[in-house]
């Protein structure tokens, strides 16, 4: 028995409403995906899910439920964000979302210890409420037995089990929803509103009544399952540990290279063909220069970097189902504390690899505002995957493809180099402004609960890189797309003169405010086809790879090659390409990460903060870089 996903016209009455409560890693999210059909993502460590996720099916009996994904607490006490989204929403005090009619507290049935002493503040509250335990066949596969009535008879309220993810793992929980839709009575809203929570005193009660409960119904097996303790052994190791996590990312960006070549050649050989067609049918002008130049060299120069993207996803989806992120957290907690960081910082940042917005809104699982302020004052210096077309491009044109010892390819090696510089740079700023916001309070101690291991699920990876792909080629369709015309415009127009001697994009806009820029970038070596790019590369980092190909892509219809790379490496020096791969370290080169940093700070002042020091470290960081290679002879 399963849930029916229900689409939204289909409904003729209000729907159910039920809140989906819970520890972080009890299964929330699997839940609500086997009972929605939803294709949310399922991580292994607290914090993936900060913001609320709304979703509709029809039980058995036919009947209309609209479920909450609430994000993981441990207690209405709210001490965090994410945390504040739960409390809020438990109580109805959202002004866009009405109180629950149904409260179900979901439970990890392998570790009911927490769970337990939120299940007993929940039930403070008086709302209707069911306890599911999740993950019972783990439980029972380490010998554990849970009185399941006899709980339900402590708590006094139902408890059902389930296995969210295996199907027809929710058909107890569903029955049971239609005969609590049946018992559901009237609640008393303002006397929930006006709760409040309990304080310290209280919430040790509420533990050790907790902890007797779960003694009364849970029974441990005479010898305790030991497999995650032997691996976490080696994973978890002070020396062994952070080399097994060094090795690992080493490896993530060799594969970023190496793996990716045959996909990315095929995507490079389909514009080929594609400009070749194209050529081939419109007649030479400003319409075959549009097509062939702002769109397909544009874009294209983007899209074939799409297998490198996905690839590093994949790495990472595979850590997070496999439950290793946690463990690497904790590893990286004594290095990021010596310099100003929270533990549970090391999850946005880790998060800013792909994406600094998701990392900088990932913040909200860290307690302290100084904290958190300073992981988003620093996630943007992680090396998101928007850089990964800039440095592939330089890289591949100025490094040579060599093997340079077993399994070692140069580039890959470069590559892992930026992505240090990155990191190492982001703790060093991060120190920096920690000694600055000093006096507003200490840091709240590092507690993360460890996920069990678990074998990957390839559904969930693939449905990740799935989602992954249709976001970068939406930015691809429309951002890339737009800042193309513009630059194809710019490059373009105005057209040259009848006597005129020199190459026609000479003429443009572009070229000339691209000069007008010279007497700032000049210092660093940058180019005015670099300035032009520089300027769209506000809206994405990776606008200043399409918009290189739509620049040389002109020129290159008056001259000779029409390979990028190729063209970079005949036009620019050693000098310029190192100087530029420094500036992509350090650059706030995306309107879209200021603007989040503005929402989750609530001030322009502190986007202001962000994009001040950070040209100011990529003007310092490229000057030094281009004068240095100048002078051993590299430019």
């Amino acid at each position: 028995m399963s849930a029916a996903p229900l689409p939204a016209p289909e409904l003729q009455v209000a729907p159910f409403s039920v809140a989906l409560v819970g520890n972080p890693n009890c299964g929330k999210t699997a839940l609500f995906n086997a009972l929605t059909g939803s294709r949310q993502k399922v991580a292994n460590y607290p914090g993936v899910t900060v913001e609320r996720k709304e979703g509709r099916f029809l039980t058995p009996a036919g009947r209309a439920v609209q479920v909450l994904d609430l994000p993981g607490t441990y207690s209405l006490r709210a001490r965090s964000p994410d945390e504040v989204i739960t409390r809020d929403a438990v109580l109805g005090r959202l002004a866009d979302l009405e109180l629950p009619e149904l409260l179900v507290c979901v439970g990890d049935a392998t570790n009911l210890r927490l769970c337990l002493r939120l299940a007993l503040e929940l039930r403070a509250l008086g709302q209707p409420m069911i306890m599911v335990l999740n993950m019972i066949d783990i439980a029972r596969h380490r010998g554990m037995t849970i009185d399941v009535e006899k709980l339900s008879g402590e708590l006094g309220i139902p408890v059902v089990t389930a296995i969210a993810v295996r199907r027809s793992g929710t058909a107890d929980l569903l029955a049971l929803l239609d005969h609590q839709m049946d018992q559901a009575g009237q609640v008393d809203r303002n006397r929930v509103r006006s709760w409040t929570p309990p304080d310290r005193t209280d919430m040790r009660n509420l533990q050790r009544e907790a902890d007797r409960i779960a003694s009364a119904c849970v029974s441990l097996p005479e010898r305790p399952h030991t497999a995650s303790a032997q691996i976490d052994a080696v994973l978890l190791h002070p020396l062994g540990g952070m080399l097994v996590l060094m090795a690992l990312l080493f490896v993530m960006f060799q594969a970023v290279f190496s793996w990716a070549q045959v996909p990315m050649d095929l995507i490079k050989a389909g514009f080929e063909q594609l400009g070749g067609l194209v050529d081939a049918t419109i007649p030479a002008g400003l319409t075959r220069s549009f097509v062939h130049d702002g769109l397909i060299s544009g874009v294209g120069a983007v899209l074939v970097f799409l297998p490198q993207i996905l690839i590093l996803f994949f790495f990472i989806l595979m850590l997070e189902d496999f439950g290793y992120m946690a463990r690497a957290a904790f590893l990286m907690d004594r290095i990021m504390g010596s310099a100003g960081l929270h533990g549970r910082a090391f999850i946005p940042l880790l998060s800013s690899f792909a994406c600094a917005i998701p990392g900088i809104m990932a913040t909200r699982v860290i307690d302290g505002r100084r904290d958190r302020l300073v992981t988003i004052l620093v996630a943007p210096l992680m090396t998101c995957s928007a850089r990964i077309p800039v440095y592939t491009l330089i890289i591949s044109a100025f490094v040579p493809n060599r093997i340079v010892g077993p399994g070692l390819q140069l580039q890959g090696l470069v590559m892992f180099g930026l992505y240090a510089t990155g990191i190492v740079s982001a703790l060093c700023v991060s120190f920096v402004f920690r000694r600055v916001f000093s006096s507003q309070g200490g840091t709240e101690p590092f507690i993360l609960e460890l996920p069990d291991y678990k074998r990957p699920d390839m559904v969930n990876v693939l449905m990740g890189l799935k989602l992954r792909a249709k976001v970068f080629l939406h930015r691809a369709g429309t951002t890339i797309l737009a800042m193309m015309i513009l630059i194809w415009a710019l490059a373009t127009l105005p057209r040259p003169p009848a006597d005129a001697d020199a190459p026609a994009i000479t003429y443009s806009f572009a070229a000339k405010l691209g000069r007008a820029m010279e007497p700032v970038f000049a210092p660093i070596g940058f180019n005015w086809q670099i300035n032009v790019a520089l300027i769209p590369g506000m809206a994405a980092r990776e606008v200043a790879v399409a918009s290189l190909g739509t620049v040389y892509a002109i020129e290159a219809s008056e001259e000779s090659s029409s390979e990028l790379g190729a063209a970079l490496a005949a036009k620019w020096s050693l000098a310029t390409a190192l100087s530029l791969l420094a500036w992509y370290v350090f650059a706030p080169q995306c309107a879209s990460t200021l603007a989040t940093i503005r929402r989750e700070t609530g001030s322009w002042g502190w986007a202001g903060v962000v994009f001040v020091y950070m040209v100011t470290l990529a003007e310092g960081f490229s000057f030094l870089t281009y004068q240095t290679a100048r002078a051993f002879g590299l430019g």
